[in-house]
């Protein structure tokens, strides 16, 4: 018999460096309309994402969100840039272990802003908080194995790769990633990052 999680609080406002995590909203619903549904986003997920994505996909999609949220199900947050923080330009959610899917973290950027390591920042400041403040032990992760770019993402989070399972995607047929993120090894890695020293804070004060 599998328990039940325990609900989930409010979905917090997280802030990283560059970013700021917020519960996404109704109004996030037309620029989720207009970034979301792009073949190289979309061809990844699992297929109850509709493809060719409807007019009202978004909004539909925010208010499975905001029941979500409500329930204590899931935390869903607008991933957006500090410096234009009126709008968002991706997504990242959290959900508890439920002992079967091996799955609880998932996240999509809009192309334009890839390649800056946006989206492990993003899911950094969410894994800490995992691990941090709801105390999680682990976190199961997952991607389509053609999907390089979230590969990497687990890379460099330290994720170990448990294995490959049977996918279908968007786009067919295929084989998942499945990943593991132990608490003990997070907060290991992370303390041996904040006691390295700063080289290039120290080369710019010495003018290198």
């Amino acid at each position: 018999m599998t328990i039940p999680p325990k609900p989930l609080p409010p979905t917090p406002v997280l802030e990283t460096k560059r970013l700021i995590l917020r519960p996404l909203v109704p109004a996030d619903a037309p620029v989720i309309q207009r970034r979301f549904p792009h073949w190289e986003i979309v061809r990844y997920l699992n297929p109850r994402v509709p493809w060719p994505y409807p007019a009202d996909g978004a909004i539909r999609f925010i208010e499975t969100c905001q029941g979500e949220m409500a329930r204590g199900e899931k935390h869903h947050w607008a991933i957006r840039l500090k410096d234009e923080p009126g709008e968002l330009i991706g997504s990242i959610n959290l959900w508890p272990d439920d002992g079967q899917s091996r799955d609880m973290r998932g996240f999509w950027l809009d192309p334009e802003f890839q390649g800056r390591g946006l989206m492990t920042e993003a899911a950094d400041r969410v894994t800490d908080y995992a691990f941090h403040d709801l105390d999680w032990p682990h976190l199961w992760v997952s991607n389509a194995e053609p999907n390089r770019a979230s590969a990497r993402v687990k890379e460099r989070q330290g994720a170990r790769l448990v294995g490959f399972e049977p996918f279908r995607s968007v786009s067919g047929d295929g084989r998942r990633m499945v990943w593991l993120i132990e608490k003990e090894a997070w907060l290991a890695r992370s303390t041996e990052a904040s006691a390295r020293p700063n080289i290039a804070a120290d080369e710019a004060k010495r003018g290198e």
